[in-house]
């Protein structure tokens, strides 16, 4: 593993660990504070699988807890740790085999514990100084746990941070600063049906001509599915929505997404809901069709192309589907259909016990190939360190094709701010798959965002 290990190192962990505890050696005696930890991504789609929700219960409560405590109820920090690092239940046992790798490196009590909403039980722990130092989740949690002063920028180097896929990284970055280490990343991409459609197709125009022609011939029932539903999917819209350089924020100095800039309602953006009016003219978008409704169509063989991401696999190769996956195509007059990208991180707490600790995890073994291909075995994403990604790409063609479906894609907005679009913009898109134009209800829901976001 990639380590920074020697004298140098430990002597700078020896130091911090006698200053935390007051001039004396740490030892499993020293008390710290009890603990508590996690979700995934505000994307409201009905199909999007929860990347970070655990459902296990921690074990540490002096009582056994009941079906419904384990639900809610957050870990309790061993008062013995050093580091305390918080993931859900699927990613627990493998962090606990380098976190223990770790703590005999370093000669300290590392502890990996399974929380159940890792956002919300890290915000109110770590309010009254009982979180953890370190916790596993998405991207797009970043700017609320900035704003709420929970998170430490992460002090990493040069070197390390060009071993990252650009775009992971960008991801982890708020005003410019990185307050996270990326390990996986997904996108939206094109989940086609290969005995209906044996070849790619070029282009939207192309996917249209061949989906109509399938309904046409009896051998389909849709063009495409993708969630639209009633309420709407911004998510899966977002790729059409933004295809001529609109979308839902602008960017500020920094590069990073500007509150103050909303751009649903620009000309840009009005032409992304023209597309979308185009498709649902065309069979490709339907009000009548949400998550569960796509996935139903595509298992039965009843449309050759489905606009979804890696949590859609499991069905399809459950169904019996010979499939393969391909970046969304373009359209034909210059419109670049780009999906969103989300990314999975370690974030350090602003409060962690001894955050040089915390920082040497990190750094040090999370960038670590090892580290990212045991993380990916249990989540089947593109790893986001460029070195697993290329090995893992090597011998396994759907996370390649995930990997080019993403090239390019800007991370999902992680301010705070974005939880005011989902829902005027979902509801936006999806009337105008129903028919309504496309530039008045952009307006309106360019409005009501602002409205929301104050």
């Amino acid at each position: 593993m990639k380590r920074t290990t020697g004298a140098i190192a430990m002597a700078g962990i020896t130091a911090l660990l006698l200053t935390a505890c007051g001039g004396e050696a740490a030892t499993d005696d020293d008390p710290t504070t009890p603990a508590a930890g996690e979700t995934e991504s505000e994307a409201p789609a009905d199909d999007e699988e929860a990347t970070d929700d655990g459902d296990a219960a921690d074990d540490t409560a002096d009582e056994p807890a009941t079906d419904e405590e384990a639900s809610t109820e957050p870990p309790v920090r061993d008062q013995n740790a050093e580091l305390v690092i918080w993931s859900d239940d699927v990613r627990a046992p493998i962090l606990t085999e380098f976190a223990d790798e770790f703590g005999t490196e370093f000669g300290i009590t590392v502890q990996v514990q399974v929380a159940t909403d890792v956002r919300q039980q890290f915000k109110d722990a770590t309010n009254v100084d009982q979180g953890p130092d370190i916790i596993v989740g998405a991207h797009d949690w970043l700017g609320e746990l900035v704003q709420n002063g929970t998170v430490a920028p992460i002090q990493m180097s040069e070197d390390v941070q060009a071993q990252f896929v650009p775009e992971a990284l960008e991801a982890t970055k708020f005003d410019g600063q990185i307050y996270g280490v990326p390990y996986a990343t997904e996108s939206l991409g094109l989940i086609r049906n290969t005995a209906l459609a044996p070849e790619a197709p070029s282009s939207m125009e192309d996917l249209i001509a061949t989906g109509q022609g399938l309904v046409d011939s009896g051998d389909a029932d849709q063009v495409m599915v993708t969630p639209v539903g009633q309420q709407g999917d911004a998510y899966h819209a977002f790729p059409w929505l933004s295809a001529f350089g609109g979308g839902i924020f602008g960017t500020n100095a920094e590069g990073g997404w500007d509150a103050e800039n909303v751009i649903i309602g620009s000309p840009e953006s009005i032409q992304g809901g023209e597309k979308i009016a185009w498709l649902a003219e065309n069979g490709a978008l339907n009000v009548n069709i949400g998550g569960t409704e796509m996935e139903a169509l595509f298992g039965e063989g009843k449309t050759p192309y489905m606009v979804s991401g890696p949590w859609a696999i499991a069905n399809v190769d459950g169904a019996g589907i010979e499939y393969a996956i391909d970046p969304i195509p373009d359209f034909e007059d210059g419109g670049v259909t780009t999906p969103f990208l989300g990314v999975q991180m370690f974030y350090v707490s602003s409060k962690a016990k001894n955050p040089a600790i915390a920082q040497e995890f990190v750094n040090q073994y999370v960038p670590s190939v090892e580290l990212q291909l045991a993380l990916f075995e249990a989540g089947d994403r593109p790893p986001a360190l460029q070195a697993a990604l290329d090995q893992v790409s090597a011998d396994n063609e759907d996370i390649a094709a995930w990997a080019a479906a993403g090239e390019g894609a800007p991370p999902m907005p992680n301010i705070p701010a974005m939880n005011a679009v989902w829902g005027p913009l979902g509801q936006a898109t999806s009337d105008i798959v129903g028919g309504a134009d496309p530039a008045e209800r952009l307006a309106a829901a360019q409005d009501e965002v602002v409205a929301a976001i104050g």
